[in-house]
């Protein structure tokens, strides 16, 4: 079922590049809407499977907007999403 996540920290293309490729084989085909404050990834998915896309996304420093973060978590996730947004940037394939 499609579905869509509010996402914290994509900014970019070089991020939006990231989080697609680095979802494609657990999660197949994501959507990313730049266009909208804050950003929303849309997917098919299971909602079995929310739980592993979160981490997966937490993982990559987008977590979802619905998570409440400490401070180090909120640090960490924003130096993971400068590290994934040039990552994006530079990957030319």
């Amino acid at each position: 079922m499609k579905q869509i996540f509010q996402v914290q920290n994509i900014k970019c293309g070089g991020c939006a590049k990231t989080v697609k490729t680095k979802l494609k084989d657990d999660f197949g085909t994501v959507e990313i809407n730049l266009e909208k404050t804050p950003r929303e990834i849309t997917l098919d998915i299971q909602d079995k499977d929310i739980d592993k896309l979160k981490q997966k996304m937490k993982s990559l420093g987008y977590p979802f907007c619905s998570e409440t973060l400490d401070t180090i978590d909120t640090f960490s996730t924003k130096v993971k999403s400068f590290v994934s947004c040039a990552i994006g940037k530079m990957d030319t394939k």
